[in-house]
């Protein structure tokens, strides 16, 4: 998935759940993290597209990371919550991006080898962005439809 559509995806949700621009904000920094981490293909794509979507996009490295900032931020470091919030959100983010890259290929699951996920669409296809719009849109239905019960 194109970093656009990941930061708007993982903006919306994080804002539809907690109302909060400032967890939409971090969020959506975390949700370009995963790929940044590999750096810039460049001028050597085969290369860095043979690794793509590896260890740092497994799943079990951003919950360990988000447990132990809820850890500390649980443990009464109170200088820590500001800032733990700030590392949780990007956290969030980071497995929202794992998520959806799943839709549009395979990502690591259980171990950092061992990839699943399913291809509804090509990676910056109209499909990409039509789908982008529909989970924006669900988004707003489902909180408009919450809002009202």
């Amino acid at each position: 998935m194109k970093w656009v559509n990941h930061e708007i995806i993982t903006g919306v949700i994080v804002y539809a759940i907690t109302e909060n621009p400032l967890a939409a904000l971090y969020s959506m920094a975390g949700a370009v993290l995963p790929d940044k981490i590999e750096g810039n293909p460049g001028s050597h794509y085969w290369s860095w597209r043979c690794r793509h979507r590896g260890w740092s996009h497994w799943p079990m490295l951003y919950i360990l990371l988000l447990g132990l900032q809820l850890r500390m931020m649980k443990g009464g470091m109170e200088s820590f919550t500001d800032m733990g919030m700030i590392g949780v959100f990007f956290c969030v983010g980071a497995l929202l991006h794992i998520i959806e890259d799943a839709v549009c290929g395979k990502v690591p699951f259980i171990t950092p080898w061992q990839k699943i996920g399913i291809k509804l669409f090509k990676v910056g296809s109209v499909t990409e962005y039509l789908f982008s719009i529909v989970v924006v849109l669900l988004c707003y239905l489902l909180k408009e439809f919450l809002k009202r019960c």
